[in-house]
């Protein structure tokens, strides 16, 4: 999948705002940019006696709403799905995930800091980087929070560019971890199959689904 970062710091911080700023410069590099929000809350995606709610009633595994500009998935999950977990049905067809909270995750994190509102959070598993508006006596790499070109930089060089080429696996659901020669060899096998097909051009993405019956 797309490398995802998370923007995490406490409350009325700014993670938001910074998001927002992150998103347009880096459209404005060419990149496609997909967000996620965690919220601690329930929140209501679909109200009783709509038409998605009455689907969703009836047994449904997952019900799409699609209106002429946009469509919305509705999906009822039996507990709280990770970050990459629901990354996966944003597809592949972005260069990068900024998730805004999943603290707890194990994805790379920027937290964002302000002086008033208090220290730093505490320990953070993975933190890249920290966007603060007073100078930290922390080793991890600081910005300021006008620096929007900085911290770009560092999703491009770090995380978009790395992975502008990938393969990625899954069975059962599950990611399998490639090394470099059975990532190379897969797709050197499916660019093969693929390409001397009839009306098949230049591959920019390929996806294949495989379901095996059951006995």
């Amino acid at each position: 999948m797309p490398p995802i970062v998370s923007i995490v710091g406490k409350s009325e911080t700014g993670k938001t705002t910074l998001i927002q700023k992150l998103i347009k410069e880096l459209k404005s590099r060419g990149y496609r940019v997909a967000t996620i929000k965690h919220t601690p809350q329930d929140v209501a995606f679909d109200q009783p006696d709509k038409d998605s709610w009455r689907h969703i009633q009836a047994g449904s595994e997952a019900t799409m709403i699609s209106a002429e500009d946009k469509i919305a998935l509705i999906k009822p999950v039996a507990q709280a799905l990770t970050v990459d977990q629901i990354a996966r049905y944003l597809g592949e067809d972005c260069d990068i995930i900024l998730a805004e909270g999943f603290k707890e995750s194990n994805v790379p994190k920027i937290e964002v800091h302000r002086k008033e509102i208090g220290p730093p959070l505490g320990a953070v598993r993975k933190r890249i980087a920290i966007v603060t508006d007073e100078p930290l006596t922390i080793k991890t790499r600081q910005f300021s929070i006008e620096d929007i070109k900085g911290l770009a930089n560092l999703l491009e060089d770090g995380f978009i560019k790395p992975q502008q080429q990938r393969v990625i696996l899954y069975v059962n659901n599950s990611p399998i971890t490639l090394t470099t020669f059975p990532r190379q060899l897969i797709r050197n096998i499916l660019l093969g199959m693929v390409a001397p097909l009839k009306g098949v051009g230049h591959v920019k993405t390929l996806n294949i689904f495989l379901r095996e019956g059951t006995d």
